[in-house]
């Protein structure tokens, strides 16, 4: 008789680790959740606007590829679209590509962005410990810039290699910055990585900070999944010190000595990982690197389920895909909320600026926002963007001179 299999970890009604190494991801915490790990499966046809697609990018390691391919209407026939390659979250354990609040966010994105998404179906742990999902992300890219080349994909035909981007939420915002330091490394022309997009990276160090302290616990995130999933994702014998889920500690190649892109960090102000967080955007502009900050306000570590957060982070991607910011142009990140009045104010991080908007302010109405940076000379530029109808935004710059309080666009 074969003795039943023991439980040796059970993580927060997400895995169940055996005695004798098998997992089970059968989802057992409140049932109001189930429904953002159901898979959807793939369609070639298109349904509001996106077709999607699964490829297999490397037949010898099984590399599992999902594209979002968006409809293009007549007058983009020729055009290119910038490609974003998505890493999914999960703290490297749980979560695949083909979730539904992966396909419910991306389709959304690729439809309003105009952008083809490529989604990596990563190796997960514990059966696959780091560097395994990190080595997946980057045979990802590695295939994208042997497409630029060549491509015999038909659904890439219309990409830009020109503009990809790296996103990944959560543990997939570590493997975002792990990505962009391999690519700078390698000569991937001609894809050029234009920009990287960490959203609520895990960055985490071996101390708990403040905010893993005071901030509350959700189903997404408990401390003990932090710790149980870092434990079982790590390489053996590795502490919270590694340089993927700390790519600012001691262990990690200075930041100043990298090539990365410019990146757009993702956060919400409730998550427990905020702290560590804002201490990778410090390290990274002491650097002297190009990062700004989107901050969802009264979010945790999941936005995906938060309409305001998820239309505001759909809004500011689509900004940083429009123009990445360019080495010279900014010494500071600012990312805004913006609220509309009968001046159209716009409320930054360095106080109220109100003005008119130059472009085509005519159409301005409610639900302007943007995002915007301090130029080297004191003054500000940035981008608006007016929500118009369901889908898609009317969008225009705005520029200010004087850098003082009260100033006017």
């Amino acid at each position: 008789m074969v003795p039943d299999k023991k439980i040796v970890e059970d993580v927060s009604g997400w895995l169940r680790l055996y005695d004798d190494g098998s997992v089970d991801r059968t989802w057992t915490g409140p049932p109001e959740v189930k429904f953002m790990a159901d898979s959807v499966p793939p369609h070639d046809q298109y349904i509001d606007g996106v077709a999607t697609r699964d490829v297999i990018a490397d037949p010898n390691s099984g590399l599992r590829l999902r594209i979002y391919l968006p409809e293009k209407t007549p007058e983009e026939e020729t055009a290119k679209l910038p490609l974003l390659l998505h890493f999914h979250g999960g703290g490297f354990c749980i979560s695949q590509a083909d979730w539904f609040l992966y396909y419910a966010f991306y389709t959304r994105f690729a439809r309003q962005a105009r952008a083809i998404i490529v989604s990596v179906y990563l190796r997960r742990a514990p059966e696959h410990r780091l560097p395994a999902a990190a080595d997946d992300a980057f045979s990802a890219l590695l295939w994208l810039s042997s497409q630029a080349k060549s491509c015999t994909e038909p659904w890439l035909e219309g990409a830009d290699f020109n503009r990809v981007f790296l996103i990944g939420d959560s543990s997939g915002g570590n493997l975002v910055q792990e990505t962009a330091v391999r690519a700078g490394k390698e000569d991937l022309r001609p894809l050029r990585v234009a920009g990287a997009i960490p959203i609520q990276p895990g960055f985490v160090r071996p101390e708990r900070s403040r905010s893993e302290m005071e901030q509350p616990e959700t189903p997404f995130l408990t401390l003990e999944m932090l710790d149980k999933f870092i434990a079982l994702a790590l390489p053996v014998g590795s502490t919270k010190e590694h340089p993927m889920t700390c790519p600012m500690g001691p262990a990690a190649p200075p930041l100043e000595e990298l090539k990365l892109p410019p990146m757009l960090l993702c956060l919400a102000d409730k998550d427990k990982l905020l702290e560590t967080e804002m201490e990778f955007y410090e390290a990274m502009k002491k650097a002297n690197k190009e990062i700004e900050i989107v901050m969802s306000c009264g979010m945790s570590h999941i936005f995906y389920l938060n309409k305001i957060a998820v239309d505001k982070t759909l809004l500011s991607l689509f900004l940083f895909l429009v123009s990445p910011p360019e080495p010279s142009d900014l010494t500071g990140g600012v990312a805004l909320d913006a609220e509309i009045s009968h001046r159209h104010s716009l409320s930054l991080l360095g106080g109220l600026r109100s003005g008119s908007l130059l472009g085509r302010g005519s159409t301005v109405r409610k639900g302007i926002a943007g995002v915007g940076g301090r130029c080297e000379e004191g003054g500000r530029w940035g981008f608006w963007a007016v929500r118009k109808g369901v889908d898609g935004y009317d969008l225009g710059e705005w520029g200010l001179v004087a850098a003082g309080e009260g100033g006017s666009l």
